[in-house]
């Protein structure tokens, strides 16, 4: 790997953990019981359908999975980084491709009185598209989430959603949409 996509991965990976050490350094008023049970380190894993639209080839099906490490920040902002694997895409006869993220991704919950929380997401990092086949590519990758959480215990939530990415290789776009369920565990 290239110096400039070490850096970009590397980059990507300690966006979190530099968060967390700067919110650190500041000295917040003191928070209530309520805020701080908010607060705290979680990991995260998902599954799902993907959808593939890309302008290489045919578009097609797979599944998705992935997980990831994040931190509560509070009761409406959260980061993680997170992987995420597709399965093979047909994209033509005799060809197939798989893609992989590592994104580093900010949420913005919607919290309120009840145990459903609706959020917003979008993050940045690098993508890989493996083919059989068909060449390996690699590039940026983007992506953009939309969902709702729900609460099953205080350490523990479902998570229903939607996400985009978008792996930006020469030559295409490989575009994912991505229904997803998963579960979240706070610390």
């Amino acid at each position: 790997m290239n110096k400039f996509k070490m850096l970009v991965v590397v980059g990507v990976a300690m966006l979190p953990l530099s968060m967390t050490a700067h919110a650190a350094d500041i000295a917040p008023d003191v928070p209530s019981e309520v805020e701080t049970s908010q607060m705290g380190l979680y990991l995260r894993g998902d599954v799902g359908g993907s959808f593939l639209k890309w302008s290489g080839g045919s578009d097609d099906e797979s599944f998705v999975a992935g997980g990831g490490i994040g931190y509560q920040y509070n009761e409406m902002f959260r980061t993680d980084l997170t992987v995420d694997f597709t399965g093979d895409y047909k994209i033509a006869p005799g060809a197939e491709i798989s893609t992989t993220t590592i994104l580093g991704n900010a949420y913005l919950d919607f919290a309120n009185d009840t145990m459903f929380t609706p959020y917003i997401g979008a993050g940045v990092g690098y993508g890989w598209v493996n083919g059989k086949g068909t060449s390996d590519k690699d590039g940026l990758a983007l992506g953009a989430a939309a969902g709702v959480s729900l609460d099953l215990t205080s350490n523990l939530a479902i998570d229903v959603g939607y996400r985009f990415r978008d792996i930006m290789v020469s030559g295409s776009d490989t575009m994912e949409h991505q229904a997803t369920v998963g579960m979240r565990f706070k610390f």
